[in-house]
């Protein structure tokens, strides 16, 4: 399996936050542990990350992890110049209106165009 270590977005879990793995193989983040984690699809040849499930299991919740597994698969795709579809509810209603700055990777039909 292919893991990129990714650092956490800050918060209450230390300086850098929980560690975060990119599993390419997968095609999913995950805490180090493997019982938190972010799926995606990769679509448009590529070119677009459609976050469709996040996951966390009742003991670890509250802590963030959501929060981090998507501050993580934000930072990807914009370090690879992708569009993010936020299919997942967590990440479409909770975590993009309180961080609104990652609105700019959405993906939209005006973008497809010039993908």
């Amino acid at each position: 399996m292919a893991t990129t270590s990714l650092g956490g977005g800050g918060g209450s879990q230390g300086a850098e936050g929980p560690k975060i793995v990119w599993n390419e193989a997968g095609r999913r983040f995950e805490t180090d542990d493997k019982k938190a984690y972010l799926e995606y699809v990769v679509r448009e040849d590529g070119k677009v990350m459609d976050l469709v499930h996040t996951f966390v299991p009742p003991s670890k919740r509250g802590l963030g992890l959501a929060s981090h597994l998507t501050l993580a698969a934000f930072n990807h795709a914009k370090s690879r110049s992708l569009s993010v579809i936020p299919t997942c509810s967590y990440i479409s209603d909770t975590f993009l209106p309180r961080n609104p700055t990652w609105n700019s990777l959405l993906y939209s039909e005006d973008i497809k165009s010039s993908i």
